[in-house]
């Protein structure tokens, strides 16, 4: 057998038939999607959520992170994986003052949020001395689009976090993926207002065979993101943002020249 060469940053296998992972977001799009993959897949799974999971979550609330932690950890002290998927997206009006607290509230949850999560589990991961987070960015974290600025600066941010995260973790055990979505039909509503959303289960499908390789990659990259990971790398972001930009038009009293 040929070994599968070691990219640069790769990490250890996560092994996803044997797992106990903890899905936050774990009720609905994406991270309900992964939490039944997951299962599928033969781990242990545990969703959070604030509605409608195992383990109630509010990832603005520290005292319900640490609870939900506390919760988790006493059903299944073998924990050995974290998905952080819970988010918020909204569009924003930057030329209305009250834009600020949809801001305010998506880096709350999106940013801090995940932070939170990754403090209260951290030590129990570190402990183990084994064990894998898995933050959700967007493929907006890294070609912005113009009607979401919130939703955009709060996931470079968690991307950010996450590569600070990986170094800090290095020699641990511990390890960071880093799932990079791009805009995806997790409701049949979606499909219809963006028909170019990649279907959930195909991107799940995607998802978890970059998840069963071996190193995992440090970054999850399905087919339809490439062109918003490396727009600036490939000389395409200023045209790309322009075009993203058309849908500025919607906002009232505006118009894009």
């Amino acid at each position: 057998m040929i070994p599968v060469p070691v990219r640069p940053g790769d990490i250890e296998r996560m092994d996803i038939t044997k797992s106990t992972v903890f899905v936050v977001g774990g009720s609905t799009g994406i991270g309900a999607g992964l939490a039944r993959r997951f299962a599928a897949a033969g781990s242990t799974v545990v969703t959070g959520a604030r509605r409608n999971a195992d383990v109630v979550i509010d990832v603005t609330d520290s005292a319900s992170v640490l609870r939900a932690r506390d919760r988790v950890l006493a059903s299944h002290p073998e924990l050995s994986a974290v998905v952080i998927s819970a988010g918020l997206m909204a569009t924003e009006d930057l030329w209305d003052p009250a834009h600020f607290d949809t801001a305010r509230t998506t880096v709350e949850t999106n940013l801090l949020g995940t932070i939170r999560v990754v403090d209260a589990f951290t030590p129990h991961l570190r402990e183990r001395g084994a064990g894998t987070f898995v933050t959700v960015t967007s493929g907006i974290a890294f070609l912005p689009f113009p009607l979401m600025p919130s939703y955009a600066a709060s996931k470079a941010g968690v991307h950010a976090y996450s590569e600070a995260l990986r170094a800090q973790l290095a020699g641990t055990g511990v390890e960071v993926a880093e799932l990079v979505p791009p805009a995806v039909a997790t409701v049949a509503e979606a499909k219809a207002m963006n028909p170019s959303a990649l279907d959930l289960g195909d991107f799940l499908d995607e998802v978890m065979a970059q998840l069963a390789e071996n190193p995992t990659p440090r970054e999850i990259l399905v087919e339809g993101v490439l062109m918003h990971r490396w727009a600036e790398r490939d000389g395409t972001y200023d045209a790309l943002v322009r075009r993203r930009s058309a849908a500025l038009a919607n906002l009232p009293g505006r118009s894009v020249r």
